[in-house]
């Protein structure tokens, strides 16, 4: 399966409220290397070495500071049309919302107490 394919079936198969996804990027000509390094960067894949795998792929849903689906999507189109072949594994996917609570002006220990009662 093509890498867009496979991202987008990815994409598809998250809940609604996704924030974040981690995904891992590996080519299998690693003479391409700096040819598909060139269409990440529009994505900002990070160089990544760990067990064979080259490029590691954060990718946000509405905001945040990671790339957004279209460029990640347009990206593995460009190394699809470049005729790069790759796999992608999924590693980490964060979804759900986090309280939000005003402590602008409150002491140090009082911070620290409810970060404490609310991480049990």
């Amino acid at each position: 399966m093509a890498l867009a394919d496979t991202f987008h079936s990815v994409v598809a198969s998250l809940p609604e409220d996704w924030t974040d996804l981690e995904l891992d990027l590996r080519i299998a000509d690693e003479s391409q290397y700096v040819e598909a390094a060139l269409f990440l960067t529009t994505c900002n894949a990070r160089p990544y070495s760990k067990h064979d795998w080259h490029w590691r792929l954060l990718v946000a849903h509405t905001f945040g500071h990671a790339a957004a689906v279209p460029a990640v999507h347009g990206s593995l189109r460009l190394l699809d049309e470049a005729g790069i072949e790759g796999e992608l594994a999924v590693r980490e996917v964060r979804s759900g919302r986090v309280e939000v609570v005003q402590m602008w002006g409150r002491p140090y220990s009082t911070r620290e107490e409810f970060r404490r009662l609310r991480s049990q």
